[in-house]
């Protein structure tokens, strides 16, 4: 087999069940050892007298007017018990309001009108001098 750039493809490493790359999750696998995997079993498929059948695209094993039944559900389990944790939310927000009644609101500073330069604005918010104010 070649691949996209022409070039031919390395023969897959041996991959079986006693073979240490197909006891890894398939997360921590590569991409490259997934697809040497798939490749093996490709192949094996067709050395077994299996068959590769083209579908034209756009085909669909639905009949052409008809809708197709609904999908399945997505969750068949019955539904397990919750654990009530009414009373931890109530815990929590009775906290949060006793450290809001504690909490005094914050006061904003302002700096003192003290000694220092001053500038004077005209009506229009433009300034026009800066002068020194002793008080």
């Amino acid at each position: 087999m070649k691949n996209q750039s022409g070039k031919a493809r390395q023969p897959a490493a041996d991959i079986r069940p006693g073979n240490a790359s197909a006891r890894q999750s398939p997360a921590a696998r590569s991409k490259a050892a997934l697809r040497r995997e798939l490749e093996q079993a490709t192949r094996r498929f067709l050395r077994g007298g299996g068959e590769v059948q083209r579908v034209p695209t756009g085909a669909s094993a639905w009949e052409p007017g008809k809708r197709p039944p609904p999908a399945q559900p997505l969750f068949i389990q019955p539904r397990g018990e919750r654990t009530p944790v009414n009373e931890v939310v109530a815990t929590l927000n009775a906290r949060r309001a006793a450290m809001q009644r504690r909490r005094k609101p914050p006061v904003a500073k302002r700096r003192s009108q003290g000694a220092g330069k001053r500038i004077i604005y005209d009506d229009f918010g433009e300034p026009l001098r800066r002068v020194w104010v002793d008080e």
